[in-house]
């Protein structure tokens, strides 16, 4: 089963970037994050013409998540927001079968000094309980999470340190975050300077391949355990009007 995670930053803006990666790579789930559209504008019929189903909720302009499941794929629940009561636009959850993949775009948090960073550690602490109870099966977190977690995930770590996805105090919220799940890219790829992420603001940035690792599939032991490969996809970041980040696609023996 292949599962992949990507930021599209517009799914409208991205349609033919989507298409034609879609086309290509043929995943079982694409997670979707920054959808930036409203549910009545989402479209689902240009996917459903590729074979996919789509499940989604979003704003316009900004958020938003989704998923689109490859037709045949069926025992699919798809719920949107935390379970704990408090709905938001950032966080879906599928379960199929005995998988559970919970999608979540991180607040980015502004800056260290921005009371949206705080929204950002309240946010990952909503996940942790999440992860706290359902790490223990066929479970995977992933998306557009915000935080490069070593040194090794951003080019120039040095010039970064109060930035507000590098600061030490971030990093190990994060660690403690994620610290009963295992990153599948990781055990795949120890390199450094693999990136999901390339600033519109750095020229050439993914050619010259300056970026950060932002974007994750952090697993149970048990998922992981079932992990085949796991690696990002930089071409859709080299295409006409492309995201800011790229694909991350891992296959599992499910």
């Amino acid at each position: 089963m292949i599962i992949a995670t990507f930021n599209v930053n517009s799914v409208r803006t991205r349609l033919p970037i989507l298409e034609r990666w879609l086309k290509n790579s043929s995943p079982d789930f694409l997670f979707m994050q920054e959808t930036k559209t409203q549910d009545e504008s989402f479209p689902s019929l240009a996917f459903q013409e590729l074979g996919y189903k789509s499940y989604y909720h979003g704003e316009k302009s900004y958020n938003g998540v989704a998923v689109l499941v490859k037709d045949g794929i069926d025992d699919i629940d798809v719920s949107f927001g935390f379970d704990d009561g408090k709905f938001d636009k950032r966080v879906l959850t599928l379960k199929h079968k005995n998988l559970t993949v919970l999608n979540t775009y991180v607040p980015q948090g502004k800056s260290i000094d921005h009371p949206d960073f705080n929204v950002k550690k309240e946010f990952l602490a909503r996940v942790k309980n999440i992860i706290d109870r359902k790490n223990d099966g066929l479970f995977l977190w992933l998306g557009d999470l915000n935080v490069a977690p070593e040194e090794i995930d951003v080019t120039h770590p040095e010039e970064k340190r109060k930035h507000v996805c590098f600061c030490d105090e971030i990093r190990q919220v994060f660690k403690d975050t994620k610290k009963s799940l295992i990153d599948v890219l990781r055990l795949f790829d120890k390199n450094p300077n693999v990136f999901t992420f390339y600033d519109y603001r750095v020229k050439d940035a993914a050619d010259r391949n300056i970026g950060w690792r932002i974007d994750h599939m952090l697993a149970s032991q048990k998922l992981a355990d079932l992990a085949e490969w796991c690696r990002p996809d930089i071409e859709p970041r080299k295409w006409e009007r492309p995201s800011d980040h790229t694909p991350l696609v891992a296959s599992f023996k499910l």
